[in-house]
């Protein structure tokens, strides 16, 4: 024990460690230290429930339910896409409001772009715009044409 250490521990009761507390600290020549972060790191809060944190953010998202047109809604909605359909050729400027379900739970959300259509494909039941976003017509809500008017 070192002089400093003795009065340091002078008036403490002798402990099993006495003998050792003055000692330096041994560094191996075979093993390098491992780094403070990695050191720190094994004193780190243990998480027990692994992903819980992002099962309570998962749940917090709010969805929303598909809105249920009304028969004469769908009507005039089927009434739209047709003339869409009978454009001749791609260039017909639309503004659309579809659903897109969520891919982890029920519901989803709803969405309005406005573009050009470069393809109406009644066979996939799909609109294709300009800009590449993919519209299923089975999840359209609204559809207007928009008319552009020139003096």
């Amino acid at each position: 024990m070192t002089e400093r250490n003795r009065k340091q521990y002078a008036g403490s009761p002798a402990g099993p460690y006495d003998d050792i507390i003055g000692l330096p600290h041994p560094v191996s020549r075979k093993h390098p230290q491992m780094p403070r972060k990695d050191r720190a790191a094994q004193f780190a809060p243990f998480a027990a429930l692994t992903g819980y944190e992002a099962a309570v953010r998962e749940t917090e998202r709010l969805t929303d339910d598909k809105i249920q047109l009304s028969e004469e809604e769908k009507a005039v909605l089927d009434q739209t896409l047709q003339t869409i359909l009978r454009q001749p050729g791609p260039g017909v400027e639309i503004t659309v409001t579809w659903f897109i379900p969520d891919t982890k739970k029920s519901g989803g959300s709803y969405r309005t772009a406005a573009g050009i259509i470069k393809k109406a494909d009644a066979f996939e039941q799909c609109i294709l715009l300009q800009d590449g976003t993919r519209i299923p017509m089975d999840d359209i809500l609204e559809i207007r044409i928009q008319t552009h008017i020139t003096d």
